[in-house]
């Protein structure tokens, strides 16, 4: 109530009121978040399995996120080149996984061009999220899921967080039967990449996105940038 008056208010008392209504909303984030990691710790969460396209979730997950991008001056473009046949999956936990992903890239990507890739084999689908910003050392990066830990408390942050999103999605992995692995170096950035095993089905250990890119030899001109995807009544794609 006191925010959404704050503009009667004089300017201190109405910075005053922004800052509190940001801390409240800041807390009940977190709050959210130790409820989750709770459930995990008592084995209480249960999927919703649905048939869902990765591919789309993946587009309007860009779309949602699309505001953010802008103000951090970041292009995020969608190359994929399968994951567009639906698999039965919790899409609010799996958009869920995706959107903490992209949110990690765009406030650390230092506002270069960010990758999101989607493809698919028999065995599973999966989504990689790709940004060239600081990267991580191999030291950090085997420590990224763990609970409350960051990088670097140094850096500054503009979307928030609370130290458990990343834990989470692991966890929302997990349930699926699936992996969340990460690549990073410094100076070259980091790749996450989420797989998904189809319903009824085991992954091998293969993956159908490399989490190493390699060398990164394509040139980001040569990616284009994010195309709708159209699903036709009989399956097809273009």
């Amino acid at each position: 109530m006191l925010n959404d008056q704050r503009e009667s208010f004089d300017p201190t008392t109405a910075r005053a009121a922004e800052l509190l209504h940001a801390q409240v909303q800041r807390f009940e984030t977190l709050l959210t978040d130790l409820l989750e990691i709770s459930r995990y710790d008592a084995g209480s969460v249960q999927l919703e399995y649905e048939p869902t396209s990765l591919a789309h979730l993946a587009e309007d997950v860009i779309a949602s996120m699309q505001q953010l991008a802008e103000q951090h001056g970041t292009d995020v473009r969608l190359v994929a080149p399968g994951g567009y046949s639906p698999v039965e999956m919790d899409p609010r936990r799996v958009r869920r996984v995706v959107r903490n992903l992209l949110g990690n890239a765009i406030e650390h990507g230092e506002g270069r061009p960010i990758v999101v890739t989607v493809d698919s084999d028999q065995h599973a689908v999966a989504i990689g999220v790709r940004d060239y910003g600081l990267g991580m050392s191999a030291a950090d990066s085997e420590r990224v899921f763990d609970r409350f830990w960051r990088a670097d408390p140094s850096r500054k942050r503009t979307i928030g967080g609370t130290g458990l999103g990343l834990s989470i999605a692991l966890g929302d992995a997990t349930l699926h039967g699936g992996t969340l692995a990460v690549w990073s170096e410094l100076g070259r950035g980091t790749h996450f990449v989420l797989t998904l095993p189809r319903h009824g089905q085991r992954l091998d250990g293969a993956t159908p996105i490399p989490v190493d890119p390699g060398d990164d030899g394509v040139s980001l001109e040569d990616l284009g940038l994010t195309q709708p995807i159209t699903v036709f009544e009989n399956g097809e794609t273009r």
